[in-house]
């Protein structure tokens, strides 16, 4: 694979963040992906979202799978630590190194094709397990690498660019990951940056499981006008739970302006807030059978719901379930982590 690096140089007057950083900072190298691909739009608001949370670069760790969604890495966070496995088994290696390591930002990028088939068992543990990541689908609906295949996510009544239908029903990944324990979802389209931004400000706040499905249309092989995956049919049947989003983060001072019943506000762990200006006062999105009910109505109306349409605001994670050390196994040095056979002897006489 060529890499394409970017230009150094950039303009004295670019906005700088709080660690005087600018965006070019969050940038990686150039996208090789096709021109127009919604992946690479997700990919500018990922940078756009850890520009304005003032994150640090080597605080985050990006891993991805196989596929075009999981070329992005290289092409955002370039001071990050990244990490590109095999086929369907990003979540068992983010695992392991959040395992190692709990203080670090975990952002997981994959596909529909990644996730909904050869690492459906990865994604199922991973959400149940509760692991405290961001996880990002890039859903196109086929294989964009292998000239266009039907994935698991393609919806039954889409048919392919040359007209073949799909003969099976689609996998929805969010009623999945809310089904198994997933603490926040939420579902949005690549060419919509007011609401995809703050969804991933949020979600990176979270601590426990945070999945977003975002629908990314394949200008090459998924973007025809029967396609349920295009650019025009998500436009034209976009059904917003809610018609603003605003990501507050602890620190600031909250200040907002609303009529009473139209606006909701969830609290994250670490204090920062996400207001919704709901546009549907019917959708509860802290009911996780609201939540399902949701997305399948919109569906059977040929709607795509997208928004935050769950959330548990008092969600743990995998270190909370396993009472792991406060300190990262990482930092722990090998006379605590390997005490000597007295202590194995007593954690043995336990389970005697």
């Amino acid at each position: 694979m060529t890499y394409i690096t970017k230009p150094l140089a950039h303009h004295p007057a670019l906005p700088r963040n709080a660690l005087d950083l600018t965006r070019r900072d969050y940038e990686g190298s150039m996208s090789t992906l096709c021109a127009g691909c919604g992946h690479d739009s997700i990919t500018a608001a990922i940078i756009e979202a850890c520009f304005e949370m003032d994150l640090p670069a080597h605080r985050i760790a990006k891993l991805s799978g196989i596929g075009c969604s999981s070329k992005t890495p290289t092409y955002f966070l370039g001071r990050s630590h990244g990490f590109n496995s095999v086929h369907g088994r990003m979540p068992s290696v983010t695992t392991g190194a959040n395992m190692a390591n709990k203080d670090l930002v975990y952002i997981g990028v994959s596909g529909d094709g990644d996730t909904a088939s050869i690492g459906l068992g990865q994604f199922a543990h991973a959400v149940r397990r509760k692991l405290n990541m961001t996880y990002i689908v890039m859903n196109n609906g086929c294989y964009g690498l292998t000239k266009g295949q039907f994935s698991a996510t393609n919806d039954k009544s889409s048919p392919s660019k040359k007209g073949e239908a799909n003969p099976f029903d689609a996998i929805d990944l969010c009623q999945m990951a809310i089904q198994l324990g997933a603490g926040f979802v939420g579902r949005s389209f690549s060419g919509d940056k007011k609401q995809l931004i703050p969804l991933i400000k949020a979600a990176i706040s979270y601590k426990g499981f945070a999945f977003l499905d975002v629908i990314s249309p394949c200008v090459t092989f998924n973007n025809h006008p029967a396609s349920t995956k295009s650019f025009d049919y998500v436009r034209a049947h976009n059904h917003a739970v809610e018609n603003k989003l605003d990501f507050v983060e602890p620190q600031e001072e909250i200040t907002i302006s609303y009529e009473a019943g139209t606006t909701a506000a969830v609290t994250l762990h670490d204090g920062s807030r996400l207001i919704l200006n709901k546009l549907d006062h019917g959708h509860d999105f802290r009911d996780r059978d609201a939540a399902i009910m949701t997305i399948r109505q919109n569906a059977n109306d040929g709607q795509v719901a997208t928004g935050l349409l769950y959330v548990n605001e008092t969600g743990d994670d995998l270190h909370d379930a396993l009472q792991t050390s406060d300190r990262p196994l990482n930092e722990i040095p090998v006379s605590e982590l390997c005490p000597g056979s007295k202590a194995l002897e007593g954690i043995n006489a336990r389970f005697r």
